[in-house]
Order: C-alpha cells, then sequence, then structure tokens
C-alpha cells in the first residue's frame, strides 16, 4: 500500500479516535447521571460494564476469528509467552467507569475530564520513562517536562472556580486524577493482547471481562457501606452506558494499529476534552455549571498533553 493510497485511511482513523474520545466523555456524563439516580456508583459502574460485556459477549458468538483470538490469548499465557498481566487491563477500565459513577455527576463532565486526562498524561509519562508494562523506553526530555508542567497549569485554572465544598471537590477530582493513571497502563497492555489475538473484538472482550469481575468484587465489598437500590431508574439513556464503552474500546484497539500509539493519544485526548466541554454547556449536570476558566483549563491541558505525546519522537 503507497502513502497516497494510505492517507484516506489514516484520517478515517484519526477522525474515529476524536470520536472515541467524545464517546468517552459522553459515557462519564451517563455513566454520572447513572450513579445519582441509583445512589450507589458502585452499581453503576457495575451495571455499565456487565452490559457492555454482555454485548460483547453476544457478538462474540458470532464472529470465529474474535473466539479463535481469544483461544489464542488463553494458549499464550498457559504457556507463558504472555505474563498473566497483560490481560487485567480491564481492571484500569473497570476503575474508570467507577469514578464515573462516583465522581462525574457532581464534578460535571469537562472537570471531570481534566482530571482524567492529567491522570492519563503524567500516567503515560511515568510508564514511558520507565518502559513499563512492555512500552517502549522513552527518555525524559525537556519538551515532555514543560508538557507536564503545562497539564498541571491547566488543572489549576479548572480547579480555581470550583464550587461547593474544597476537600470534598478535592477527593473528588483525585478519583478519576487516579483513575487515569490506570488507562495508561490499560492501554499498554490491551495493545498487547490485540496483537497476540489478531483481533479487536477479542481484546476489548478480555478487558470488559476482567472489568466486570473486579468491579463485582468491588461492589460486593462495598455493599455493607452503601446499601441496596430502593428505586431503579426508567429513563432509557441511563443504561446505555456499558454499550458507548463497549464501542468506544473497539474504536481504539483498532485505530491505534493504523495511526499508532502517539496519534492515538493526542485524537483520543482531543476528543474527550471537547466532548466534555460541549456536554457540560449543552446538558450540565445539576450541581455543576460550565465556567471559562474550566474551558480555558480544558485547552490548556490539551496542549500540554499533545505536547507530552508527540514530543515522544523528538
Amino acid at each position: 500500500m503507497t502513502a497516497h493510497s494510505s492517507q484516506p485511511r489514516v484520517l478515517v482513523a484519526v477522525v474515529a479516535s476524536v470520536i472515541s474520545g467524545m464517546l468517552v466523555a459522553l459515557q462519564s456524563r451517563i455513566n454520572g447521571e447513572f450513579g445519582l439516580a441509583l445512589g450507589n456508583g458502585f452499581l453503576a459502574a457495575l451495571l455499565s460494564f456487565s452490559i457492555g460485556l454482555a454485548i460483547l459477549g453476544t457478538v462474540l458468538l458470532f464472529r470465529r476469528k474474535g473466539r479463535s483470538g481469544l483461544a489464542t490469548v488463553v494458549r499464550a499465557i498457559r504457556a507463558g509467552d504472555v505474563p498473566w498481566w497483560a490481560v487485567v487491563g480491564g481492571a484500569g477500565g473497570g476503575f474508570l467507569v467507577l469514578t464515573q459513577g462516583l465522581s462525574a455527576g457532581v464534578l460535571g463532565v469537562a472537570l471531570f475530564t481534566i482530571a482524567v486526562v492529567t491522570g492519563q498524561t503524567l500516567g503515560a509519562l511515568v510508564i514511558d520513562t520507565r518502559g513499563w508494562f512492555g512500552a517502549p523506553r522513552v527518555r525524559l526530555n525537556l519538551w515532555r517536562i514543560i508538557g507536564a508542567l503545562i497539564v498541571l497549569a491547566g488543572v489549576f485554572v479548572a480547579l480555581d472556580v470550583t464550587p461547593g465544598d474544597t476537600d470534598v471537590m478535592g477527593v473528588l477530582f483525585l478519583l478519576p486524577l487516579l483513575a487515569g493513571a490506570g488507562t495508561g497502563f490499560q492501554q499498554a497492555v490491551n495493545g498487547r493482547v490485540r496483537t497476540v489475538a489478531s483481533s479487536a473484538l477479542s481484546a476489548t472482550f478480555v478487558n470488559f471481562l476482567v472489568g466486570a469481575v473486579v468491579l463485582a468484587i468491588t461492589f460486593i465489598i462495598a455493599l455493607p457501606f452503601t446499601g441496596t437500590v430502593v428505586v431503579w431508574p426508567t429513563t432509557w439513556w441511563l443504561w446505555v452506558g456499558g454499550a458507548v464503552g463497549a464501542f468506544f474500546i473497539a474504536i481504539q484497539v483498532t485505530a491505534v494499529t493504523i495511526i499508532g500509539v502517539l496519534g492515538m493519544g493526542v485524537s483520543l485526548v482531543a476528543g474527550q476534552l471537547v466532548g466534555s466541554v460541549i456536554l457540560d454547556a449543552i446538558a450540565p449536570v445539576a450541581t455543576s455549571d460550565l465556567h471559562l476558566a474550566t474551558v480555558i483549563g480544558a485547552a490548556v491541558t490539551l496542549a500540554g498533553s499533545a505536547m507530552v505525546t508527540l514530543s515522544k519522537k523528538l
């Protein structure tokens, strides 16, 4: 395939990655509201992930390549060709969805996403520098340091106008920040599973299976403190977060093979931040309004994240 003929394919992958990022923001909005409606963010996360798993499992039944890829991954683990931790990337995704149910409904999608992107950027910076989880080792250079500082500046600007109790909001901001760092691990190992399986569907199914198991255990542990649901929400769109998640992860594991980790990283972050600002502008949560400083903070965070990601080439 010539460079010219591959250009449309690359363009489609970039656009799809941006849309994927916007879908991440949409899922945060849905699951945040779902957690508030249920009164239990742990249950909201478990239901969301389980619905996504059920959808992927159904598709897997009708896709021979997906089933073959899954069997290949199992054989590779048993043979020791792939370490066991390479298939637990779904734990990072599960934690992200959990923080959506606990934090997004209070923080608002834009501020929640700024926290996630900050965690993603700083987490990826550490993983790249140390060469963890099979990622190629990337030297820490001046551009990456400046980019990280710019990301932190964006957080400072965005948090400056956050309404409500500072201590409570700080904790709620910390959760997606940590979850964002976990997605760096998730993306690194999911790419490895995708390569072994030669199937985006297989890698996505493994991701959701592990995430659902982790969330089920977490829900059981938290049950004595959270109680049971009194009223189940009847608003239909609150139940589609899992389907949205299955869709955007499938896009990511496919697009990354076309545009690479760098292109995926920038496109995904751009989609997340732009999508979150749009959602907070047109459908804000009851406890948070979109402020100018939040928009500025999102733009600054995007610039710093792009600098950290693209400077891998330097």
